[in-house]
């Protein structure tokens, strides 16, 4: 799957008691939270948020912005009208009085993927893409989405909305747009449970500089009060524990680690939002949100303590005994913010990533904060009886506002978590090599199938192997011009035939119960153009460069994304998104903090044990796409020299399935390249085929030979 924009630096690690042999270039001797340590004095805000917080604008002035209906006179035009018109309705009651409302794509827990009561934005706009900012005002409606879904915005926008390309030459962010269109004085909505603190804060100043406030609605989301009846419910399927056997270290173990890394730090407590930091740390596994094994939940350390915050009806016995031999209380999902003015008034120092915590958390801290100084502030310092020893005299409770340690402990693998994650993408790859030979002879035979055709018999070969849970992501299944949308969904209604004259580009994902997977294929059933050749071939030289890249230590992925685009820059060619992002063990398909992206502001540097996918593409409008995609696992490389005394890495690949011959234009490859080519798909062979039996096996062996033996 596609690379996202860079996510925040927020640093940790762990160190398992579990053998690596199967992984020999891993010494894990870490403690659970990583000697990296984060100086809070230079930590940068908004390095996690909303998209129009992180998105560049090349011009300072007034712009005007073409509607979505000239982009796209043709196209279906939805009706979200009398939604924004409800919605606007709202603005002027009791109680709200704003003259703009923001609709992030996030929930309360930042979460890229979201489960589909919380699909605020694509309800409001029709805009179904995982990644967009809606902003509605008493006239206008916009939308801005980033180069990925460009294409598919055009689609789904109808006339009334105007889709901001962010990023492009002259487009606004949302604050500039919002400062150039209301007068001074005027106010702007949010509900501050869907903006992390850094953002709304980001957005806050942005705005002041017109003179506009920003207001937070706490008690109702407006776009919740016209969905009304016919939003959906929440997800309620009950939580499963994450065997020891996957997990490779045991929750007391983790807790313990993340205490005494409290103490360290001065803190009291920490709150933890991002679901699937909570899931890792309780080796928990949920099913709330499509495609990641995730429970809609918060979770809170203390020093001596540990709660959970859920849904009691997704807690099944087996989690609750889980749950009580770890130490960890249970508590209602929506007494969040009472446990923090709790803890608050008990004068707890509350550890909070800014980045990621909500707006709601942060200001229901500091407010309780405000008010334990007004009852106490009198009395000079004072030393909290249940807090005092580690924080020492205090006048009150202040937070400690720092990346949450558990994102970098998450990303770097134990040996059981990457033995597991090799595993589950050997059966994946059977069931891929499986799904490529059916196709091929179907294709062949001049049977007709939709890209939904293709999608759903790939997830139905991959439902065959043991221990496959769920799709990671929806498939892009892309015949043709649709390849060339990057987060390309098809849908029956609107399809399209696999067109065997056509590239065709499938990106496909699985969760296992002991890993994750992610991959990328583009194929053509017929002759490919000498245009399609050049093109794909430097993606694959691009892809192979990555994929030999040696690199100090401590060297942040950004330094090595042109390595995957230089081939494609020599001849003025690029894609418009970031060449890696990181993996989750049997967690989230995207993972930081490493990524591997043209955006330089995250300097998370690559270590051994993390995962990221190594996906460059390119993309011509309205024609095709292309796109190479294995993941990859940083490893320590045995160089002949060492200098400066530092390691060396590099990359060892985990995917393991054929990348399509026909396709290559061996005139563009050096002897190294195609070396590396012919050395892949020996490595594929010989992985592979012995899962494999009748015509997969033969479709393997096939795909599968040396390039100058065809």
């Amino acid at each position: 799957m596609h690379s996202l924009p860079s996510q925040a630096v927020r640093p940790l690690s762990l160190s398992p008691s579990l053998s690596a042999s199967r992984f020999p270039f891993f010494s894990f001797s870490l403690p659970i939270f990583h000697k990296f340590k984060i100086n809070p004095t230079i930590y940068k805000k908004s390095q996690k948020g909303p998209p129009f917080l992180t998105l560049w604008c090349c011009s300072s002035g007034s712009v005007t912005a073409k509607p979505s209906s000239e982009l796209s006179r043709n196209r279906a035009v939805q009706e979200p009208d009398e939604k924004v018109l409800a919605l606007r309705q709202l603005f002027s009651k009791p109680g709200i009085g704003i003259d703009a409302y923001i609709i992030p794509s996030q929930d309360a827990h930042q979460s890229e993927f979201i489960a589909e009561c919380y699909m605020r934005r694509a309800y409001i706009s029709g805009f179904t893409g995982s990644a967009g900012t809606a902003v509605v005002t008493k006239d206008k409606a916009a939308l801005w989405t980033d180069g990925r879904y460009f294409l598919q915005a055009e689609k789904q926008l109808s006339s009334s909305w105007t889709l901001m390309r962010a990023g492009n030459l002259g487009v606004p962010t949302t604050s500039q747009w919002l400062n150039d269109i209301l007068a001074p004085g005027g106010t702007v909505g949010i509900d501050p449970f869907l903006f992390s603190y850094d953002a709304a804060e980001e957005l806050k100043e942005a705005i002041s500089k017109k003179n506009l406030e920003l207001v937070y609605l706490y008690d109702l989301n407006l776009v919740d009060e016209i969905w009304k009846e016919s939003r959906p419910k929440p997800p309620n399927k009950p939580i499963r524990v994450h065997d020891l056997k996957y997990a490779g270290l045991d929750v007391v173990s983790k807790l313990s680690s993340l205490k005494a890394e409290l103490v360290g730090t001065g803190s009291s407590a920490i709150v933890i939002s991002m679901l699937d930091e909570a899931a890792w740390l309780l080796n928990l596994r949920g099913s709330d949100v499509p495609h990641s094994s995730v429970m809609y939940a918060y979770l809170i350390v203390e020093v001596d303590a540990a709660k959970l915050f859920v849904d009691n009806s997704k807690v099944t016995p087996e989690v609750m005994d889980h749950l009580k031999n770890a130490g960890v209380e249970l508590r209602p999902y929506d007494s969040i913010l009472s446990e923090i003015r709790r803890l608050a008034a008990q004068g707890a120092n509350l550890w909070l990533d800014t980045s990621s915590v909500n707006a709601a958390i942060v200001e229901t801290y500091k407010s309780a904060c405000d008010k334990y100084l007004m009852n106490h502030g009198s009395r000079g310092k004072i030393k909290n009886k249940r807090y005092g020893e580690s924080n020492g005299l205090s006048i009150g409770p202040s937070g400690v506002y720092m990346p949450s340690p558990i994102s970098l402990a998450k990303a770097l693998k134990n040996p059981t978590e990457l033995e597991g994650m090799q595993n589950s993408h050997l059966r994946d790859a059977a069931a891929l090599a499986q799904f490529w030979s059916w196709l091929e002879e179907e294709i062949h035979k001049n049977v007709k199938l939709t890209e939904v055709d293709v999608a759903d018999k790939l997830l139905e070969f991959r439902s065959k192997q043991d221990g496959f849970l769920d799709t990671s992501f929806d498939t892009i299944s892309g015949s043709g011009a649709n390849g060339a949308i990057i987060h390309y969904k098809p849908e029956p209604e609107s399809c399209s035939v696999v067109d065997p004259n056509k590239l065709f580009l499938l990106d496909s994902g699985a969760q296992y119960v002991d890993g994750t997977t992610d991959i990328t294929r583009t194929v053509h059933f017929g002759e490919p153009t000498a245009r399609e050749k050049e093109c794909f071939t430097r993606v694959l030289k691009g892809h192979i460069a990555l994929d030999q890249a040696v690199f100090p230590e401590n060297t942040p992925g950004f330094v090595l994304d042109a390595f995957a685009r230089s081939a494609l820059w020599k001849i003025g060619l690029d894609y418009r998104h970031g060449t890696g992002h990181g993996v989750g063990a049997a967690l989230n398909v995207h993972e930081g903090p490493q990524s591997i992206s043209y955006r330089y502001g995250n300097m998370t540097p690559l270590q051994k044990g993390m995962i990221v996918s190594n996906e460059p593409g390119y993309y011509e409008d309205h024609a095709f796409g292309i796109r190479i995609e294995n993941l990859l696992c940083v490893q320590e490389i045995n160089t002949p020299n060492r200098y400066g005394g530092v390691e060396y890495l590099g990359f060892e690949k985990l995917t393991f399935c054929p990348i399509q011959t026909k396709l290559v234009d061996l005139s563009l490859l050096s002897v190294e390249e195609i070396g590396w080519l012919n050395n892949y798909h020996s490595q594929v062979w010989e992985k592979v085929s012995p899962l494999l039996e009748g015509s997969a096996r033969q479709w393997l062996w096939d795909n599968t030979r040396p390039v100058a033996e065809q």
